[in-house]
Parts: C-alpha cells; structure tokens; sequence
C-alpha cells in the first residue's frame, strides 16, 4: 500500500496507489462557507457541489440461497449493458471483449456453467438506449446484467433489475451512490468506489507541487462524487480549491466553465468529465493553460493519437483503476487476439476490460457454486467466491477455481483486475489506482514506481 504524505509539496513516490477500501477513510467535504457567505479565506467562491451528500449512505443487505450446487450443466443467461453509443462509447470496445472474452473462456472449460451472452447498450442519459435495452435484455431471460460504465446510467436502471430480481454487476462503476444503495444484494462492481479514486488524485495533484486547483465536472452522481473527494482530498495536503464549473449530459458548449474555471487562474485543472473532454482541451489549450498541468480521470483517460497536433497533452496526467499493465500483459494479449480473431478492430486501449472480465468469471463461479443462475442465489455466493469469506482456496482462473468447487472446495478467485475480495455490499475490498501520463503522441503511458 503507497502512503502519501499530507504535505503541499510532498512527492507522490508511487506511479500505482494500492489500497485497501476497507482501510480508507472518507474526508469531509466542506465548502469552509461562513454565515455571510463567503469562504473561510475571504473569497467570494462556492464549491458547487454538496459534498455531505456525496457520502456513502448505510445500508447492508440479507443474503439467502435455496439452491444445492454445485451446478452440473448449467446455462447462464447473461446480459450486457455497456456503452456501444453515448459519451463513453470510447470504453465500449475494451469492456465488451472482456465479456465476449470471459465467456468464450468459461465455455471452453465445459466445468459446469454455459454462458449465453446478450450483447446490449447502455447508452447515456441523454439518448437513454438503455429505456429499451434492459427490459430486452430481461425479456430474453437475462438474470444477470454487466454494465453500464457510467455510474448515472447505472442509477437509471438498477432499480428496473432489482424489481425483476437479476443482479446486475458492473464493471466501471465507481459512485459511492451504490455502495449503500438497497439493492436487496443484488448490485455488484469490480471497480473500486471513486473515495479511493479522488484520495489518489487529490494527493497526486497536491504532490506535483499544485496550491491551487480548478474543476471542471460532469454533473451527475459520479462527476460530482469525485470531485468531492479529490477536493477533501487536494485540501487535506494543503491546497485549496479555487474554481469548479458543473456541465450536464448533453451539452455541446463549454465556453462559459472554461472561462468561469480559468479566471481564478488555478495551478492546475482537474477534469472530471466524460468524452465532452475533447471539445473542453482545445478551448483550454487555446487559453494556454499547460497541459501539464491538466489532470484526466477514468471517464475520460483515453488515447487521443492524431485527434490533437502533435504535443497538444504531453505532460497531462490521469488516475483510473488499473493493476500495472507489465503484470497483466499476457491477458491484454490474448483479449486482443481474441477481439480481432473476431473480425474486430485492435482495441485502441484496455480500460475497465480487466474488470469487465473478472465480472463474467465471478458470476459464472458463483453461478456454479449456487447450483443455480437465480439473481438471489447467485448473489448469495459472490462474496464467497472471490474470498470475502477468507476461507477459500486462491486460485486465478475459471476452470482452476470451478475444479476447486466441483470438488467440494471454497474458491477464492484473484482476477487480472487485482483480488477484488468482496465486503457484504458488494464493493471490492482491494483495489488500486494507476496514475498515467501524456506524451508527444497525445497516449498515455503507465508510470511505474519510482
């Protein structure tokens, strides 16, 4: 686990943060506004966002199964709602071959479960494919859905899922919304909540030696959230934030947050925003802000090539939960053979695909533990396949963990996204950010520990 530092200018040593969910602690998030109105140092700003409301609310399900597994022959219809159309489409490719991915793999081992995959989009909040995906996807016997990436198309369909008793699992959410929502056990993710994500970002920013910071922030529960705990954050190590700008799904036009951000004249930006990022960095770059003085987040951290002049990023940097790829390179190869075999285009980046195949594997192991493809069966059995019992047996793939349960045994799954280890709501208990960084290309690159 890297510790960081509390001080303004203190370095942040590692290129990867590892820490442990259960071991963070979540910082306030105060405006520091006095009774007139203004901030505790004299200035007239407001944060925008209320921050006490972005706290995980307290909520711990019931779990039940009447299911006798292990299963023996078992088709397990799951479905996909991850975004092929939207404003993070960008994520689509990588997510949805790790699914495809997972399920040619469960297949291939012919150890109990066979998965029957049902691609679907997710879309955004505002063209609201998933209004008549999900009802699809559960019409045509889906009892499990993967998706959506984004955390507020996540809000706008969990309940739909719940009522109809499937889990759904995703593989990109990190609102802390879902971490207390009442989901009956039912909603799971194998990405970490965004309190680990902002403590990461806020000390990275403070640590490259920024005083002040600017935001830009997509306005829904996970732009919002972020932003909150990358500012309890930057703050703890001293800084302070000076701007922040809200935008909504949808808008075209940022002129007026960019502007808004840029006249406090911030040391650095953080931009906590999805693909609208490649409308916001012309104007910014066009301002002559630096870019290395940007910093990007999992909803936008993409590979921009040629989209840019040469040199347009170089010095940016970004967080988003990632193990470092050295350690997992053999899986990113064999997803790409696997993706293009299919006629496919090269996956451009690999971003949540990690998680989105451990989400299939989980599913297919619990699945086969349980007996049965139920939502509240399997659900009954997810904590303990992926070790949150603490009484399993470790293993790392899906045939060597289903002979491990066929043969009476507890699995204990560690996934190419890291150990995953559920707590009883469903939120991984070990996770770790990686912290990335632009070069003349306008690609981002892993920094490796210094």
């Amino acid at each position: 686990m890297s510790v960081f530092t509390r001080s303004r200018r203190s370095k942040v040593i590692g290129g990867i943060a590892m820490a442990g969910a259960s071991a963070l602690v979540l910082v306030g998030c105060s405006t520091g506004t006095s009774s007139d109105g203004e901030t505790d140092g004299g200035s007239a700003f407001e944060f925008p966002v209320d921050c006490d409301a972005a706290a995980p609310a307290s909520y711990t399900p019931e779990y039940s199964s009447t299911s006798t597994g292990p299963a023996s022959g078992l088709t397990y219809k799951i479905g996909t709602a991850l975004p092929v159309t939207g404003n993070l489409a960008f994520l689509g490719p990588p997510e949805i071959a790790g699914t495809e991915y997972a399920a040619s793999v469960v297949n291939e081992a012919n150890k109990g479960i066979t998965i029957d995959l049902i691609q679907g989009d997710s879309g955004d909040t505002d063209n609201k494919a998933y209004e008549t995906e999900i009802p699809r996807l559960l019409g045509e016997g889906a009892t499990a859905i993967v998706g959506a990436a984004s955390s507020g198309t996540s809000l706008q369909f969990i309940d739909q899922v719940i009522a109809a008793g499937a889990i759904q699992f995703s593989p990109a959410n990190t609102s802390a919304a879902f971490t207390g929502y009442e989901d009956n056990g039912l909603y799971w993710r194998t990405a970490p909540s965004d309190v680990l994500q902002g403590e990461v970002l806020g000390n990275l920013i403070a640590g490259d030696g920024a005083e002040t910071l600017g935001m830009l922030i997509l306005n829904d529960s996970y732009g919002t959230g972020l932003a909150c705990f990358a500012k309890a954050s930057f703050e703890a190590a001293g800084g302070e934030v000076v701007s922040a700008a809200l935008y909504n799904t949808g808008d075209t036009n940022f002129s007026s947050q960019v502007e808004d951000v840029l006249a406090a004249d911030p040391d650095a930006i953080a931009l906590i925003t999805f693909e609208e990022v490649k409308t916001i960095i012309p104007e910014l770059i066009g301002a002559e802000f630096p870019a290395d003085k940007l910093y990007f987040v999992d909803g936008n951290l993409a590979n921009f090539g040629d989209e840019f002049d040469e040199g347009t990023l170089e010095g940016a940097k970004g967080t988003y939960p990632a193990v470092d790829p050295a350690s997992i390179e053999e899986f990113r190869s064999n997803l790409q053979a696997y993706w293009t075999g299919l006629g496919n285009a090269e996956l451009a980046d690999f971003t949540y695909a990690p998680e989105s195949y451990d989400a299939v594997i989980l599913l297919a192991l619990a699945a086969l533990e349980a007996g049965s493809t139920a939502g509240a069966d399997v659900a009954a059995h997810l904590q303990q396949v992926s070790g949150g019992a603490g009484n399993g047996t470790k293993c790392t793939t899906y045939a060597e963990c289903a002979d491990i349960i066929l043969a009476g045994g507890v699995a204990d799954y560690d996934g190419v996204s890291g150990p995953i280890t559920f707590n009883e709501v469903g939120d991984p208990t070990e996770a770790s950010i990686g912290i990335f960084q632009y070069g003349k290309d306008n690609t981002y690159s892993f920094l490796s520990v210094g």
